[in-house]
């Protein structure tokens, strides 16, 4: 493996992300990201609590993490993605869902689990990128999609 494609650990957390995109409670869905190779992939992370207020009707007597909100948390790491990939000039912009293809739900995501989110950017035309997407818990895929999203100005 190529230096250039080797996998980057690395720390972005909550305060950096917040400044990366437009998210805040209830709808911001990644709290760090982990590794992140430029124009490449990113790994995030989402602790999920029962806190949340989405447990409170999904369900009440078994919370599951919403499958939306699991897509959602693919395109914010993603978005991270982006953002750390072009730098500075692209704090601050928005980045819009364009499509959701091939999403596939495998397990449910409960309070206590510590949600992996795995993104990597499958093609790029001007500021068109489609990603790839896996949601995990330890080992065991809990989610996936194929989606595409485009980077405008606020």
């Amino acid at each position: 493996m190529s230096e250039q494609n080797a996998s980057a650990a690395v720390n972005i957390d909550i305060t950096r992300i917040m400044e990366m995109i437009p998210h805040r409670y209830p709808i911001l869905l990644v709290d760090r990201i982990l590794e992140f190779v430029p124009n490449e992939r990113a790994v995030g992370l989402k602790n999920v609590t029962f806190n949340e207020p989405h447990f409170q009707g999904h369900f009440p007597r078994f919370p599951v993490m919403p499958g939306v909100l699991i897509v959602e948390a693919m395109a914010q790491t993603a978005a991270i993605m982006v953002v750390q990939t072009l730098g500075k000039e692209a704090e601050g912009k928005l980045v819009y869902f364009m499509t959701i293809d091939e999403a596939r739900f495998r397990k449910p995501v409960v309070p206590g689990d510590s949600l992996h989110i795995h993104v990597q950017k499958t093609k790029q035309r001007g500021p068109v990128w489609k990603f790839k997407g896996e949601a995990m818990v330890g080992d065991t895929l809990c989610a996936e999609a194929e989606f595409s999203a485009m980077i405008m100005d606020n």
